[in-house]
């Protein structure tokens, strides 16, 4: 599954050098790493969904992920401090790749109601940030034996000088931007 970094190092890459019109290759936009995260929410208590979760995400992402806990106690909201509210994981490399392959050729068509990513998730920085709101998008999840569907934030991080250059960066990698 190299088929978007090599897509990146082959075709993107030229073109992005004849569009800004610059000699090095080092100066241009590129994907630094992309962060996946979720939240338990109601689930919190209930330890045997906490580990579901875990290993699903963990399928989903290729690594292991990290239990983010509750910085205070909110009781409204039914939580202590230290407890896990939910899970991340940051990728990089081969994995941020693969990841991002998997996201734009199968997610993201499986999922329901999807008219392309708004280009007003892309902030001044040039970093997206989408949300899916169903985990079984993925094909490493088995759909038999889910018991709760829970959603994903995914933030791609670039290192573009700003917001036009990733939305070209992004675009050429292919992308489902909608205007």
């Amino acid at each position: 599954m190299k088929h978007l970094l090599k897509k990146y190092r082959e075709e993107v890459l030229p073109k992005l050098k004849g569009e800004f019109g610059v000699s090095s290759v080092m100066a241009l936009p590129r994907i630094v790493k992309v962060i996946v995260n979720t939240g338990v929410g109601r689930v919190v208590k209930d330890e045997k969904l906490l580990e579901q979760i875990q290993q699903d995400m963990s399928l989903i992402v290729g690594q292991k992920t990290i239990a983010t806990k509750a910085k205070k106690s909110i009781a409204s909201f039914k939580t202590r401090q230290g407890m896990t509210i939910g899970y991340k994981a940051t990728l990089r490399g081969k994995r941020m790749y693969d990841f991002l392959d998997r996201l734009i050729s199968i997610a993201l068509p499986r999922t329901r109601d999807f008219r392309g990513i708004d280009e007003k998730s892309i902030d001044k920085s040039g970093n997206l940030t989408l949300g899916v709101k169903e985990h079984i998008v993925f094909p490493e999840v088995s759909t038999e034996h889910v018991r709760n569907i829970f959603g994903l934030e995914i933030t791609v991080v670039t290192d573009a000088k700003n917001r036009q250059e990733a939305l070209a960066l992004y675009k050429s990698l292919g992308f489902p931007l909608k205007k």
